[in-house]
């Protein structure tokens, strides 16, 4: 639908005296500046102002966006990230001016239409800016103020808008609330950690702020010197730690909501460790938020964050005592490949307490000995971890089982563990002690890393591809020292092992340009944390869903109908109480038919935690099988047995069965929560039972509760849909076709919804023509063909292996390219996608990871990476023939 401003815009062309007339008369009202109406059809109209101001004496390009009423509301300042400017942020903005704010974006120093030179956020700089420009919202007539002069607000941003967020905080004790994302706590430590010189990112930094010339002339002079002599000294790391948060600690003392990025070796998870424990410790509330992504690319989860920094201004900023803010502590986890479109699937996880990163400290053994190495001369060629500026967030691809980093082989040394007995999640920063020793009097310079390796030791993967630097100087040289790891969250699998390597070399550090030899012994166990109070499973579910299981009032009924008037039922087989579902030599003829069955001797069995697929073309028996299982339909012979217990029309164990069949029904005229309450009444089950504050969890409707049915959109009944399924929370969930009419978003939600469900110990069966989700979301198949069992087991068993890849890439791929990826060693075919955006790669002797790297160095622009299995050929093999 066309929006006020696209239809003023429209008719511009055809109106300039007019328009012209009322944009000047509004610049007067707002006193010079230039006033734009922005506003989405349903919205508050959003109006900006634009203007130039001077806060600190040097012009800054400033919007201002507020939406209708004439009451007080809080002020939030937006900044930009390094190299951009004010409109990088608009959006977010408009949103925040919708929810009842006034909003100041501007752009920083030496970026976009601002004066001034690049100064880092320098206090007297950057940072007196931000202060002008909150003297500036005190006299703003719609601006809530705390005090004259005082007014009431919330400063965000990302990267370099998130630093001055800090920095402001520290400074103006007028800022009452802040929420930086993927930004630096101590700029010195992050660009000289340990005394090692990042120079790739540092490099980077300075081209993205236009060069050197754009900077204050200190900075670029103390770049040049650490950029040729590759060692950073005292007064560089004295200029960058005045300019950072980490020199104001100590007076930071507001609600504090911190994001940062997992896949990020420019910011890492530690920078935001720092930030928790010192502005906790000045006892301000604080929440520590890791993303999916970063500055090495992935998925920034932008409306999640958006979302959660609102609720943050929310609650105390508007003071809504009643908002939720979140846990203390969430971390997004990345596991499987979405086949639609080859995307990292996620799902959060979290605590109500910060973990830190090293609670929970397990040790793993590691193999003894002394690792001898060398840095070559010229310190090349490099080891490779992160390559930052690769697009797409490769660092995500680890979780996927894909390595990137190569070691040189003589460059390294390393020290490796058994096979694990069971699956370690880590959470936060290994550690490892060691003992040192380097080329007499010459500083060690060591990056540290623990790769995921596979049990046939032919695959390893670096988590989130980071490295930790460490410079060793001759006096801390010759005697252990403890040496921590770079941080993460990474699940390793039962029979992996870990992998502690110390490499002379890496891509985006500076090393000693001397030759020299290094020694390392391993002085102990590998020390990982587990942040055991960090729980997946409390991580909430999707907003919305499809119906989950929900006979609704059509299996109450027929419940209450049969009660009466059921048969004998078979005793209980107590060898099958803890098994979800047993079928034997189940048959049912069509009606009327005598030797037309719609099912013919079916079996088998389904155990706890399985999400079980059930496939077929039309005609197989799948539906009728289903309805049989929930007790709608006698079979003619044979058994279901749920949980040892015989299935009959109205068997009590139906109370632990769940199902989605043919539709939710809902009595249009009442409410949602009239509907649930009446579902479960006419089950006859205790209310306690209903396990009702879950399910409107779930549900996620809000208000929308109390209308009428007949009120809610298309997704409004499928969230009432699986309230209702999910009421007593049963222990085996059947659907039928649960994705039809869903986009891809909802597809992929109702998938996690299916796994999430199973990974408590419960089990699903689902029924649906869509290949590409079963394969993603089942992990056991029964394939059916005219009434009979074709096969039967765990979906890798029945598609194979394979060896094709399927490579998404964030722009098209040409063929010209697609015939270079083909031509590489132990490459059998690179084929372009329909859309040509990726590629499905076969492989012949190369290893997935090999084919990464050869993706990085030719440029292509990686956004997925993962096996292509190819269902749909092993289940049209299998039916041989399609329906009946």
């Amino acid at each position: 639908m066309e929006t006020p401003t696209a239809r003023w815009r429209r008719l511009l062309p055809r109106t300039p005296g007019r328009w012209a007339a009322a944009v000047a008369a509004l610049a007067v009202l707002v006193g010079g500046g230039t006033w734009t109406a922005v506003a989405d059809d349903g919205s508050p109209a959003v109006q900006r102002e634009d203007r130039m101001l001077r806060p600190g004496g040097v012009p800054i390009d400033t919007s201002y966006f507020t939406a209708g009423g004439s009451g007080k509301r809080p002020a939030v300042l937006i900044g930009h990230g390094f190299g951009g400017s004010k409109n990088d942020v608009r959006a977010q903005a408009e949103k925040l001016a919708a929810d009842g704010y006034a909003v100041l974006t501007w752009s920083a120093r030496g970026f976009g239409k601002s004066g001034g030179a690049i100064s880092l956020n320098d206090p007297d700089g950057e940072v007196k800016d931000v202060s002008g420009l909150i003297d500036w919202l005190a006299e703003r007539p719609e601006v809530e103020l705390d005090a004259k002069g005082d007014p009431r607000v919330g400063l965000t941003g990302a990267s370099y808008g998130g630093a001055v967020s800090l920095l402001a905080a520290g400074h103006d004790q007028r800022v009452d609330a802040i929420a930086p994302v993927i930004t630096y706590w101590n700029l010195a430590d992050a660009l000289f950690p340990d005394g090692v010189f990042k120079k790739l990112w540092a490099g980077i930094f300075i081209t993205t702020g236009g060069g050197c010339e754009k900077f204050e002339k200190q900075l670029c002079e103390m770049y040049e010197r650490v950029a040729v002599s590759g060692k950073p000294d005292a007064a560089a790391t004295k200029l960058l730690t005045e300019r950072s948060p980490s020199a104001v600690a100590d007076r930071i003392k507001v609600p504090s909501l911190l994001l940062q990025g997992q896949s990020d070796s420019l910011f890492p998870l530690g920078q935001a460790d720092a930030m928790q424990k010192a502005i906790s410790a000045n006892g301000a509330p604080v929440s520590v938020d890791w993303i999916s992504g970063g500055h090495d690319g992935g998925d920034n989860e932008t409306p999640r964050v958006e979302g959660r920094v609102g609720a943050w201004f929310d609650r105390y900023l508007k003071e809504e005592t009643g908002t939720d803010t979140g846990p203390a502590f969430r971390v997004t986890r990345t596991g499987g490949i979405d086949s639609t479109d080859g995307a990292a699937l996620k799902r959060g996880a979290s605590s109500d307490t910060y973990p830190g990163l090293r609670s929970g400290g397990r040790e793993i053994p590691l193999g003894e000995g002394t690792k001898t190495f060398r840095n070559p001369a010229g310190s090349a060629p490099p080891a490779i971890s992160a390559v930052p500026g690769v697009g797409g967030g490769l660092s995500q691809l680890s979780s996927l089982g894909v390595g990137l980093s190569l070691d040189f082989p003589g460059q390294f040394g390393r020290f490796e563990s058994a096979p694990l007995a069971s699956s370690v999640h880590v959470t936060g920063t290994p550690t490892a002690r060691v003992t040192v020793k380097a080329t007499e009097g010459r500083d060690a310079v060591l990056f540290g890393k623990v790769y995921d390796v596979s049990p046939d030791g032919r695959q390893q993967v670096l988590p989130s591809q980071l490295v930790a630097p460490y410079r060793i100087t001759p006096d801390q040289q010759g005697k252990p020292i403890e040496l921590a790891l770079p941080a993460v969250d990474h699940e390793f699998d039962a029979g992996h092992r870990m992998r502690l390597v110390f490499s002379a070399t890496d891509l985006g550090y500076a090393s000693p340009a001397e030759p020299a030899t290094y020694t390392v012994t391993a002085d102990g166990p590998l020390t990982v944390p587990t942040a055991p109070a960090v729980k997946t499973a409390a991580a909430a579910l999707p907003w919305w869903t499809w119906g989950l299981p929900a006979a609704a009032l059509v299996i109450a009924a027929a419940l209450l109908i049969t009660a009466r008037r059921r048969t004998a039922t078979p005793a209980p087989d107590p060898a099958l109480t803890d098994v979800p579902l047993q079928i034997t030599g189940l048959s049912k003829k069509y009606a009327k038919s005598v030797d037309r069955y719609a099912v013919r001797e079916l079996s088998f069995r389904v155990e706890k935690g399985q999400v079980l697929g059930l496939l077929g073309p039309n005609g197989a028996g799948k539906t009728t099988t289903l309805r049989m299982l929930m007790g709608l339909i006698t079979p003619d012979e044979g058994e279901i047995r749920v949980f040892g217990q015989a299935i009959r029309p109205g068997a009590p164990v139906l109370s632990r069965v769940g199902a989605f069949v043919e539709g939710a029904g809902f009595l249009p005229h009442l409410s949602g929560r009239a509907n649930l309450g009446l579902y479960w009444q006419a089950t006859g089950r205790p209310a306690e039972d209903a396990y009702i504050d879950e399910a409107l969890e779930i549900a996620g409707l809000g208000d929308a509760l109390a209308r009428a049915v007949r009120t809610y959109s298309q997704g409004m009944r499928q969230r009432l849909a699986i309230a209702q399924a999910m009421l007593g929370m049963p222990d085996l969930l059947i659907l039928d076709e649960p994705t039809n009419g869903l986009d891809p978003p909802q597809i992929r939600e109702m998938r996690d919804v299916m796994i999430r469900y199973a990974a408590g110990g419960r089990t699903v069966i689902v029924s649906s023509h869509l290949l590409s989700e079963v394969e993603q979301s089942c992990t056991h198949l029964v394939v059916m063909d005219r009434g009979r069992l074709v096969q039967a087991g765990p979906v890798a068993e029945i598609t194979g292996s394979g060896d094709m890849i399927l490579v998404t890439t964030a722009e098209e791929v040409s063929e010209p390219l697609a015939e270079k990826v083909a031509s590489l060693p132990g490459i059998g075919s690179a084929v372009r996608l329909d859309d040509g955006r990726g590629l499905l790669v076969r492989l012949d002797g190369a290893t997935t990871s090999r084919l990464v790297a050869d993706l990085v160095r030719l440029d292509v622009p990686v956004t997925g990476v993962g096996p292509h299995r190819r269902l749909e050929d092993a289940f049209l093999t299998l039916i041989s023939g399609g329906a009946a």
